[in-house]
This record gives structure tokens, sequence and C-alpha cells, in this order.
């Protein structure tokens, strides 16, 4: 894979500008400053090389989004007509374009049965502001005006707006030096059948858990209460796989009291598990409302929807002149991002990605399981192409090791050094690589994950501190 003459830079310049000048997403300065950024120059199927021309397999395949692999050729080359035959359409009022409208109607045909309207965005945190909103107006429109509030989770991941992390309560994300929104978005537990109460059972914690969301609507009035959002499978959260039956009787729960459900499907749609939406065909759940990005275009370009049902259309859209949905975007439905999405669908199902997904997924599941045999594992957990080692100093008590140890960034930074990214986040590293990942692919990524725990378990117990 050597570096085209049109993407051909000096190294060593790129370093400096970035080092200076590019605000990274979740900076951490003490570092960036000193250590800067990896310069990635080009990529390929699983593979990345950067400015060395090193080359890694991308287990975190992008940040959860390049699910049809890198170098799309025919993804480019749609781009590109697309740009040239109609770069930019006004999406707003009566105008539209026919990548949107196409595209719009394809996502009606995959999502359940009754979510047959879209609303598009540009990532999948303004896809979660969306659907607060249209929760909101539902509810307004149907002559409730008090169902405001929003129940979500902690260790809840919802995007990185405003409104996205008040939702969204992930360890690492609330620091004092930002503000959050409080008074209408309230948190339940996370279902976390790892770290559930000691002494009960995965039931008897799902029990629990329904009995908080119960004392809440209690507490809040299920009057005043507009949607419950939750991710299918949390996932910067730490790949939390909920317990058996919980989704369902949430869900349940909700629709008995009048609230929305809105999934959270922006990493778990596209094929990661598997299938085009989790919710339903995963855990047996129709959501009034699914949010979706990242895999949408497979990262080739930023695109977000969120899909909604029947009811909720009919109840926004009843006749009155007055009513105006005064929400959307300048890039709403933009028809280049669109052209991307329907191609990048296309290949999705040309390739049977889902079923490479499904197959190679198990395999990467069930080998990935293994590692739980070694010294700082506590727990490996997740889904198929989801999936995420958490390290633990005791694995009786389930004691992490003390922050300042780094354990993630240390066995990442080993994985990296013989040709693996994988995504330290706390005391986690986790892996979403490409839908496209091969049995041999899967293998590397697990063979030099477990190397890399078992030299970095070897050198802290040299250092003392294990």
């Amino acid at each position: 894979m050597n570096i085209k003459p049109n993407n051909r830079f000096n190294a060593a310049e790129i370093w400096e500008k970035d080092r200076a000048h590019f605000m990274h997403p979740w900076t951490h300065f003490d570092s960036f400053k000193t250590e800067g950024s990896m310069i990635v120059a080009e990529a390929s199927g699983c593979m990345i090389k950067d400015s060395n021309g090193k080359e890694y397999l991308d287990g975190l395949g992008g940040m959860w989004c390049v699910n049809v692999g890198y170098g799309r050729n025919e993804i480019a080359d749609v781009m590109a007509d697309q740009a040239r035959q109609l770069a930019y359409a006004n999406p707003f009022v009566d105008m539209t374009n026919a990548p949107a409208s196409e595209l719009a109607a394809k996502l009606a045909e995959l999502a359940p049965t009754n979510l047959n309207h879209i609303f598009f965005s540009l990532s999948g945190s303004c896809a979660n502001d969306t659907a607060i909103r249209l929760a909101h107006f539902y509810h307004l429109r149907r002559g409730e005006p008090s169902r405001k509030h929003i129940i979500s989770r902690m260790n809840s991941y919802h995007g990185s707006t405003y409104l996205g992390m008040s939702m969204g309560n992930r360890e690492g994300d609330r620091t004092p030096n930002f503000h959050y929104i409080t008074d209408f978005i309230h948190h339940l537990s996370a279902p976390y059948p790892y770290r559930r109460p000691e002494g009960m059972t995965e039931d008897q914690f799902t029990d629990h858990l329904v009995d908080e969301f119960k004392a809440k609507i209690k507490q809040l009035g299920k009057e005043n209460i507009a949607a419950f959002i939750a991710e299918p499978i949390q996932g910067s959260g730490g790949v939390v796989v909920p317990p058996k039956g919980y989704l369902k009787r949430m869900a349940a729960l909700a629709k008995e009291n009048g609230i929305l459900f809105i999934a959270d499907e922006v990493v778990t749609a596209f094929g990661r598990l598997g299938h085009w939406f989790a919710s339903y065909d995963v855990f047996g759940i129709e959501p009034d409302i699914i949010v979706c990005a990242k895999g949408l275009t497979s990262g080739y370009l930023p695109l977000g929807a969120t899909i909604f049902s029947d009811a909720i259309y009919e109840a926004i859209s009843a006749p009155d002149p007055s009513v105006w949905f005064a929400h959307g975007f300048t890039y709403s439905g933009h028809p280049v991002c669109c052209a991307v999405g329907l191609k990048n669908i296309e290949i999705m199902e040309r390739e049977d990605l889902l079923g490479n997904a499904a197959r190679v997924g198990d395999h990467f599941e069930k080998r990935l399981k293994e590692l739980e045999a070694l010294p700082l594992v506590g727990q490996l957990r997740g889904q198929r192409l989801m999936m995420c080692v958490e390290y633990v100093a005791n694995k009786q008590t389930k004691q992490h090791l003390a922050d300042e140890i780094n354990i993630s960034k240390r066995i990442s930074n080993v994985c990296e050094n013989h040709g693996l990214l994988v995504r330290p986040i706390g005391h986690l590293d986790v892996m979403s690589p490409p839908l496209t990942l091969s049995i041999k692919e899967a293998d590397f990524i697990v063979d030099t994950l477990g190397s890399a725990i078992e030299e970095v378990a070897s050198n802290l117990k040299a250092e003392g501190l294990v």
C-alpha cells in the first residue's frame, strides 16, 4: 500500500501544525502537548497506515463506524459523481433531492415495521437532540405539554452536544469543567450485570432495575415524562450487554405509561451485531424512535438519522395550519452524504456483510472469551463485532487497578507496537472492527491483545504494582 502522490506531505510539519492548531475531541492537554498525534496517511480494508509507513489492523473500525472497510472506490466514485451533479440542496420546508428521498425510503424498509419516517442530521449527537425535540413536540401535539422529562441511564453515552452529554453519564465524561442540564434529565442505574450488587442474581438484578424505573415514574409522575432513552448495548460506557429480558420489560413499562422508547443505535445499527438494527432482531423490542449514524455511511461522510413511528408522525402532522416543526439543519438530507449512505447499504447487502459479521463475530467473541483466563482480565463481554475487555486488580473482588497505572493505555500501546489498534477507555479496551473482518484477522486481534495483556501483567508485577 504505497502513499499516492496526491497524499504526500511532510509528516514533521503536519505533526507540528496539528499540535499547534487542531483541537481534538477529548484532548488530554498535558500528554498531547508533548506527544502529539499519530498521523494516519491512508487505509484499505481493515488496515490503516501511518506517516512512517507502519501498518495496523484497525480494531476500532475508525470510531465504531467504518463498517464496510476502508478504500471503497465505488463509494468515492458515488461521492464525486453526486457532487458534480448536485453538491447541495436546500432541505427546508418544501424542497428535496433524490438521494435523500431514496435513502429515507430505504431506511423505512430496513427498520422495524412501523418506523417509516426519517429526519436526517449530521451525527449521532444531533440525531439524539432531534429525538428529544421530536418527543417533546409529539406530546405537546397530543395535548400533554407537561411531558418534558427524559429518563436516561448511568454509564450511557448519547453524544457530545450540550443536550447529548447531559443525557449521557459515562464515567470520565462528567467533569466539573463543564455544565450539564439537570432540570429535566434523570439517570437510572446501568444494566451492568458484571457489577451488580453482591449476592444478587441476574434475574433479581433485572427486577431491581425495573423497580427503579417504576419508582422514578412514580416520583416524577408519568404525565411529566416524555421519553426513556437507551443504547441496546451501552457502547462507550463499556460495551455493557443488559441482562436477559431487561429491555423488553423496560419497553413494556414505558409503553404502559405513555413514555416514548428511544433506542440509541448509533453503534449497534448497520451490522455490528449481524443485523440492520439490534432493537428488534436482537432484543425483541420495537422502539418508538431509533437513532442511528456511524455505520449508516461507514464513516465516509457524516450522516445521522432519527427514525420514528407512524403513530408519532400521525400525531405531529395532524391538521393545523399554525403548526411548523421548527427544527432542522442546513445539511439535513445532504445529497452527497445520502448518496454515500445508499451505496454503503448496497455494498452491505451485495457482500452479505451482516452475514459475515455474524459468522466472524461469533468466532471473534468465542476466541476473546479465552482471554478471561489471563491475569488482569475481569471480563470479556459484548456481542460479535462489538467487544470489550475490562481489567481488574483482583478477579474475585473485581477491584480496578489504580487510575495512575493507566492500564488500558499501557496494553493498547503494546498492541500498537505489534500492529493492532484497540481503543483504551479507563479500565477498558474496546474493539469494533470493520464488518469485512476475516477469521484470520479476528485471530490476529485476539492473539495480539492476549500477548499484550500478558506482557503488561508481567511488567506490572516486576514493578511491584500488582
